[in-house]
């Protein structure tokens, strides 16, 4: 009796522990989101200190994206080598003090080193690190918690907009820079100092069926078909919503909707707003779905319903509250690839190397970064329209969902049964 009521209170407290670490990472993720969903508001002052172009600004923004996902495969490989509490917490540190130094620039290059340098670095970092560990902690919900984590890196943004947007006109933007740099750099790092591996003495329930019971090392798992499958994948599905996030007032302008009112608001902001929202709930949501009826068939899901989304604003095109409706719903269907991805990459390859193996396949976001801007740019700029842009994403979305249940539902299968 004693030995149940001892391994009781064990198992108790190891769920307690999950999901306290489930807590730390969505907070440590939310204070790394400024850094990219607020820069937009920092552009126009640095332009202005600086007396450059706004081109020559947003390099700061394309050497941030570069770094926090190229160098994905070296942070995981630190992270599951020398745990993730200090890396986490030195990942927020950097990222607050990208901001903290990047007030004091006074070129171009000032700018480059700090808040492209520093930030681009920390957050991936961090980015990375808790990814690792929600892997860990939640081998039965992989999807859920991935997802939920995922959403803070959203989320984050939705809390500070509004504040550093109000101190940026009464006290300008090194001021802010300042205050918030410290603030989101400390909060991170005091929640990335509570956060640890499961150990042998933790009761972790068991993966599921569909989970790889070895653990495949980055070398070998680059070798597999499965995994470039999937990198091509996540690129696609990355350059595709890329593409909107890139060119999504651009072509609200072009379409005659952005100052239309909508429920009391200009249809821009508005869509703006809603799909920040739709863009982090749809982590956790389809990151559970995928928990129940597997990872393939919610791909599916998802991507084909952001392909009829996409297709509806399209034809919709002049209907202002269609157009911020159905572009929720185009971000519900693309967001999730941030939770799907990463879980789908550890039922296959395993939990040991898991952030090493998530850093290789996180740089399909980086391309798909490079590819989404000035790709969507060009093909407009040679059609003079924005309808061959919503093709490619439709034959994008298409594929990618198509390809999750004729070949990597197929091929991860036979990957299974070979080990």
């Amino acid at each position: 009796m004693t030995v149940s009521v001892s391994q009781s209170a064990v198992v108790t407290t190891t769920s307690w522990t999950r999901w306290i670490q489930l807590g730390l990472g969505f907070v440590a993720m939310m204070s790394i989101s400024s850094p990219q969903y607020v820069w937009t508001l920092f552009t126009k002052p640095f332009q202005d200190q600086l007396g450059v172009p706004l081109s020559a600004i947003q390099i700061t923004f394309s050497i941030l994206i570069v770094l926090q996902t190229w160098l994905s495969p070296l942070q995981g490989f630190l992270v599951d080598k020398f745990g993730p509490r200090l890396l986490i917490a030195v990942g927020c540190a950097m990222s607050g003090a990208g901001w903290i130094t990047s007030a004091y620039i006074t070129s171009l290059w000032g700018l480059f080193l700090t808040y492209g340098l520093l930030c681009g670095i920390g957050t991936g970092i961090v980015y990375i690190g808790v990814i690792g560990v929600m892997v860990r902690w939640f081998p039965d919900r992989r999807g859920l918690a991935t997802g939920t984590v995922a959403a803070g890196y959203g989320f984050g943004a939705i809390l500070t907009t509004f504040p550093i947007d109000g101190m940026l006109r009464s006290l300008g933007h090194q001021h802010t820079l300042i205050v918030f740099g410290w603030i989101l750099g400390l909060v991170g790092a005091a929640a990335a100092l509570g956060m640890r591996m499961p150990s042998a003495n933790d009761s972790v329930p068991p993966a599921p069926p569909m989970a790889s019971a070895k653990d495949v090392p980055p070398r070998e798992m680059l070798r597999t078909n499965v995994f470039w499958l999937m990198f091509v994948m996540m690129t696609m599905m990355s350059t595709g919503g890329l593409m909107i996030i890139s060119q999504f007032a651009p072509f609200a302008r072009d379409f005659g909707v952005a100052n239309i009112m909508v429920f009391g608001f200009a249809a821009l902001p508005l869509a703006l707003t809603v799909d920040r929202i739709t863009n982090g709930l749809t982590r956790p949501f389809f990151g559970w779905v995928s928990d129940h009826i597997g990872r393939e068939n919610t791909m599916a899901l998802a991507f084909l319903m952001e392909a009829a989304a996409v297709t509806a604003m399209m034809l919709l095109r002049d209907n202002a509250m269609l157009f911020v409706i159905l572009s929720a719903v185009v971000f519900f269907g693309w967001g999730e690839i941030f939770s799907l991805f990463p879980s789908t990459l550890t039922d296959t390859f395993g939990t040991k190397f898991a952030t090493t193996n998530y850093g290789f396949l996180y740089m399909a976001q980086g391309i798909g970064s490079v590819l989404g801007g000035p790709v969507a740019a060009w093909l407009h700029d040679l059609t003079g329209s924005w309808l061959p842009i919503f093709g490619v994403i439709i034959t994008m979305d298409v594929l990618t969902g198509v390809l999750a249940l004729v070949a990597l539902k197929p091929l991860r299968r036979a990957y299974r049964m070979q080990r």
